[in-house]
């Protein structure tokens, strides 16, 4: 979870260094607001956009998770805003909806409870080898 907040504070810093100049307001009021929005907006589009192209984020790969539906299929885009729109709520609500993992039978966060959608470990046969990784072993084997 650290490794995803830290792709997700440079990915909010790269994206308010494009609007600064256009909200120069944006310390207070409206301006801040709009701002605010306008970056949870872009990690809903990072997260909808990583789960829908294979069901990983960069650190979902370095962990070896997936994202997938209950059934073990693809998310879907709706399944996956939910999921986005219920784990904001839940981060907001004290990380209640985190924590609601301690007492899930199945050990789901709340948030992929009520999107339809769960979280399963991939084993080293799940990833796909990398093309440096595949001419390596040809010149090996």
């Amino acid at each position: 979870m650290l490794y995803e907040c830290l792709l997700l504070l440079t990915l909010w810093f790269v994206a308010g260094f494009v609007v600064v100049g256009i909200l120069p307001a944006a310390e207070y009021g409206v301006g801040r607001a709009l701002f605010q929005a306008y970056l949870l907006v872009v990690a809903g589009i990072y997260f909808v956009w990583c789960w829908r192209r294979g069901g990983q984020t960069l650190a979902m790969k370095t962990w070896r998770i997936r994202l997938v539906g209950t059934q073990g299929q693809p998310v879907s885009l709706r399944q996956s805003w939910l999921r986005f729109s219920l784990a904001s709520l839940g981060a907001l609500a004290l990380g209640a909806g985190f924590l609601w993992a301690l007492l899930d039978r199945d050990g789901q966060f709340l948030h992929d409870r009520l999107a339809g959608t769960r979280l399963v470990a991939l084993t080293p046969l799940d990833v796909p080898k990398t093309c440096h990784g595949d001419a390596a072993e040809d010149r090996q084997g």
